[in-house]
């Protein structure tokens, strides 16, 4: 409990001070958002708001990690570190995105094959690292199944559980990326989920069935270090959204969204709740869908009208509420409260399992 504390806190703190660094920096350099032109006319104001913010989350997430296991002496766990590479690993090829459209000065950057070609590189080597290391008990990281609240079913094999994988961290990463576009709506519904998930790790390391042997305890290989990373990151977001709150002085860009969306991902398979994230993680999942029916509707209708029907008027679904009128603020607000509502009804189904002893 001590390292969950002093590393959210130190990251916290990285975050909250380095931002505004990272700030002057990038506005020395010219390094702002391009602005598409097809979107709501209130963001031209954003034109020119340095991006590439994510790297500080990522860069405080990380030292804070290693400032709370160093100074309260507790060993870093193969699952904590597997779970950094992976936000490291996708905040890289976010990365190289915002650079392309910074250089370009156009809201595109990477090809999308390309992104999907490094977010499936990075995936593959974390889902098939998750199933090495053993610890003292015989317990990986993450084992060869489905899983919501637990492990369910039989062994998929390593390929299948590898393609399962990529899926879960390509479609959560994109989900968050798509979510980002709001100032703070992104990284406060990232915080949401992730405090979410330091419950759920305080929770399985009580439960432990190294330390209690019960019909309900958790196989889990490092439950409290899966907490303590997801307060560092939780810290880091905290630091963040002090300075994206509205009006944003910096955006995370496709950096801190991959980042973020790799790290949920990552804590979903190696605390065994993969599927459970897509009820904690609702309202990435609406915002997506918003997205897919978007593109679907058109080109079906297109292809058999010859116009394309938009059910949105602009898509992914914060988008279409501005459209209408609603405020920015006013989007973000009652956003965060439907992921709140997602993140009670997540937690609510984990505890109520216990309910049944």
């Amino acid at each position: 409990m001590k390292t969950i504390l002093v590393t959210g806190a130190v990251s916290l703190l990285l975050s909250l001070f380095g931002t505004p660094l990272l700030i002057g920096l990038l506005r020395r350099q010219g390094y702002g958002q391009p602005i598409r032109v097809e979107g709501p006319k209130s963001h031209e104001t954003k034109r020119g708001t340095p991006i590439m913010g994510g790297a500080a989350m990522v860069l405080a997430a990380v030292i804070g990690y290693l400032v709370g296991h160093v100074t309260t002496h507790d060993p870093m766990s193969a699952s904590g570190l597997l779970v950094l590479f992976l936000m490291v690993g996708l905040g890289l090829v976010g990365f190289i995105d915002d650079f392309i459209k910074i250089y370009r000065q156009t809201n595109l950057g990477l090809r999308s094959g390309a992104k999907l070609a490094g977010q499936l590189v990075v995936g593959a080597v974390f889902a098939l690292e998750v199933l090495q290391h053993p610890d003292g008990y015989d317990l990986t990281p993450a084992d060869a199944h489905l899983s919501f609240l637990r492990d369910f079913g039989p062994a998929l094999g390593t390929l299948p559980f590898v393609i399962w994988v990529v899926i879960i961290i390509s479609g959560t990463s994109n989900a968050v990326n798509l979510t980002d576009g709001l100032d703070g709506l992104a990284t406060g519904a990232t915080v949401l989920v992730l405090s979410a998930y330091v419950i759920i790790g305080i929770w399985q390391e009580r439960n432990d069935c190294t330390t209690f042997l019960s019909r309900q305890c958790y196989q889990i290989r490092d439950p409290l270090d899966v907490a303590v990373v997801a307060a560092a990151v939780l810290g880091a977001c905290f630091g963040f959204i002090w300075w994206n709150a509205p009006p944003a002085k910096i955006f995370m860009g496709d950096t801190g969204s991959l980042a973020l969306g790799g790290v949920l991902a990552g804590l979903a398979i190696v605390s065994k709740t993969q599927l459970l994230l897509i009820i904690l993680g609702g309202l990435f999942v609406i915002i997506t869908m918003s997205d897919v029916i978007q593109v679907g509707v058109f080109k079906v209708t297109k292809l058999r009208t010859g116009r394309g029907i938009r059910v949105f008027r602009m898509a992914p679904l914060q988008h279409h509420f501005e459209m209408l009128g609603w405020a920015e603020t006013t989007v973000v607000i009652r956003f965060w409260l439907i992921c709140g509502l997602c993140i009670a009804m997540g937690l609510g189904i984990f505890y109520a399992e216990w309910l049944t002893i």
